[in-house]
């Protein structure tokens, strides 16, 4: 495919964010450790692992860096949905394998011509409802996926100069109740909160942070340089078809002119991040963060509850989009069927992040309002 044809043609939204994120100062300033640099990219048609991988062709396409680009996917026609702008460019090398394969670092090396100097593990599961009815499925993809990933990055390498950069891609859920601490209590990075193990939705959590833990462990016995990335809820433009997570229910309703329906009183309060502001944040830790450090992805301007960010939407947002009113109602059932997690108060601290020159640009309003341009764009609703 022609190198000089846009990531996303039908996305001008996303097309603009990918733009700026070529155009940044990070990007320009470190042309030595991004130029002809091989990239593995695992959930890679999952919203963050898409974005990322459109914004590093765009970079391509754009700066002429000869990056090489593998996005590690489990379904050719998936992907193809998610990548048919850039199905068969001359730098993006899919690889149709799962993270536990045991043949995944021969194919790796096989298609890359060698071994990648980054892999960015963004392969996850992030519906609730399937962390209640697979539990065991969710703990065991996470670790095991993680485990076989780490080893394919330290195999056949001794020296320092040969080891790639992992790139863990963890949740601010691995912080868990941080009320411990008290109630105004900022989660940064060098401690973390309560987690019940005894409750089955903490799966995702605990989790997370025994797949953080094996990164560090990696780092200290074997020099491998791990990094962890802890997001905070992301999304925007770029939001995939089949994204079932309450911003994109939030953005739908909006688009249809139908009341958003909570099956929560939403008294859950956190930190977003948008998509651009995300892509960022990750490429920072890549060519500036420390080993066997973690940062947390947040802006932290972005706080409210999912009751708030509802009525932000329905009172300032859905009428400008469908050109009526709508409102928030509230259908809450006896049991969790909808395998919610249980309410917390996170208030997520970027300031590590940010010492390393990163500035998150896009609010809240602006993030839902670019995630509903770049839905309608694309026919998705």
């Amino acid at each position: 495919m022609n190198m000089n044809s846009p990531e996303a043609p039908n996305d001008h939204t996303l097309q603009e964010d990918l733009q700026i994120i070529a155009e940044s100062p990070l990007v320009r300033d470190n042309r030595d450790k991004l130029a002809g640099r091989t990239f593995l990219i695992t959930g890679a048609t999952g919203l963050v692992g898409s974005v990322l991988v459109k914004a590093l062709a765009c970079i391509n396409r754009t700066k002429n860096y000869g990056m090489r680009i593998l996005p590690l996917i489990r379904s050719v026609e998936k992907a193809k949905t998610v990548y048919g702008e850039l199905w068969g460019r001359e730098d993006f090398f899919p690889v149709l394998s799962d993270i536990t394969a045991p043949d995944l670092n021969e194919k790796v090396q096989e298609i890359s011509g060698g071994r990648p100097d980054y892999v960015i593990h963004c392969a996850a599961v992030t519906t609730s409802k399937v962390m209640i009815s697979r539990p065991v499925e969710t703990i065991r993809s996470a670790i095991e996926g993680t485990t076989k990933l780490l080893d394919a990055a330290m195999a056949g390498t001794s020296d320092d100069a040969g080891q790639p950069v992992f790139l863990y891609i963890s949740s601010m859920e691995a912080y868990g109740d941080m009320s411990v601490y008290g109630p105004d209590t900022r989660a940064s990075e060098e401690r973390g909160g309560f987690v019940d193990p005894m409750k089955v939705r903490s799966n995702y959590p605990l989790s997370k942070r025994m797949c953080e833990n094996l990164c560090v462990a990696c780092h200290e016995e074997y020099g491998l340089h791990t990094r962890v990335a802890r997001l905070a809820q992301t999304f925007g433009a770029g939001t995939l078809p089949w994204e079932s997570r309450v911003f994109a229910q939030f953005a739908k309703s909006a688009l249809h002119g139908e009341d958003i329906v909570l099956h929560t009183k939403g008294l859950s309060e956190g930190n977003y991040c948008y998509t651009r502001d995300m892509v960022l944040g990750l490429l920072t830790i890549l060519v500036a963060g420390q080993d066997a450090s973690a940062y947390n992805v947040c802006n932290m301007a972005a706080h409210t509850t999912i009751a708030g960010m509802a009525e932000l939407v329905a009172d300032k947002i859905a009428e400008d989009v469908c050109g009526r009113k709508i409102r928030v109602t509230y259908d809450i059932p006896e049991n969790n069927i909808y395998g919610y997690a249980a309410d917390t108060k996170l208030t997520l601290d970027s300031h590590k992040l940010m010492a390393l020159g990163w500035q998150p640009a896009v609010g809240l309003e602006e993030a839902f309002r670019r995630t509903i341009a770049s839905m309608k764009e694309r026919g998705i609703s």
